[in-house]
């Protein structure tokens, strides 16, 4: 499956949103796979990450992002979920978990409830070594215009993540350890 069939199909040609879907998943793709290659000794399913980190993003179209080109409803920390269920209905529901758990380092029952996120009350963490590679990977980008191309310090995106709690900041560390920055 190549993605940009995906992506061609939901998001338009030369609009502001399939243009910072596809250059922020690029970066996202290309920092997953140096990754890979670290724990190349755990047997990562590259093909499977090089689909899914193209994809993990492809929910921000439901999403009020204007500054992104997204003129949606949902928040915008549900883009994780809805394109799981977008992707699911597509057919691919290896990606779909990508999507749904890429969303901060994954996002628990106790987080959806004590944040009134609007999502299913589920645990949506990242649990296989490919998942857990591109919700990493994904922390050193954003979709931020005026950033997009600028690779995030690790203790920045590690500040901004124990905000959420420390065993937050502890499992970002985790990563660091095994996947390198």
């Amino acid at each position: 499956m190549n993605p940009f069939q995906l992506i061609d199909k939901y998001y338009k040609q030369g609009s502001r949103a399939r243009y910072m879907l596809i250059e922020h998943s690029r970066l996202v793709t290309q920092k997953a796979l140096e990754m890979a290659r670290r724990v190349k000794h755990l047997n990562p399913d590259t093909e499977f990450i090089r689909r899914a980190a193209m994809l993990h993003d492809i929910g921000i179209m439901f999403t009020n992002a204007p500054g992104i080109g997204c003129f949606g409803e949902a928040d915008y920390v549900c883009h994780g979920h809805l394109g799981a269920e977008l992707l699911k209905k597509e057919g691919l529901p290896g990606c779909a978990r990508v999507c749904e758990t890429h969303v901060g380092v994954g996002l628990s029952v106790k987080d959806i409830m004590s944040q009134r996120i609007p999502i299913p009350k589920k645990d949506m963490v990242p649990t296989s070594l490919e998942e857990q590679i591109i919700c990493f990977a994904d922390k050193f980008f954003s979709k931020n215009p005026a950033t997009l191309y600028e690779r995030r310090p690790f203790e920045k995106i590690k500040k901004e993540i124990s905000c959420y709690g420390r065993k937050k900041g502890e499992k970002l560390e985790e990563w660091a350890r095994l996947f390198g920055q």
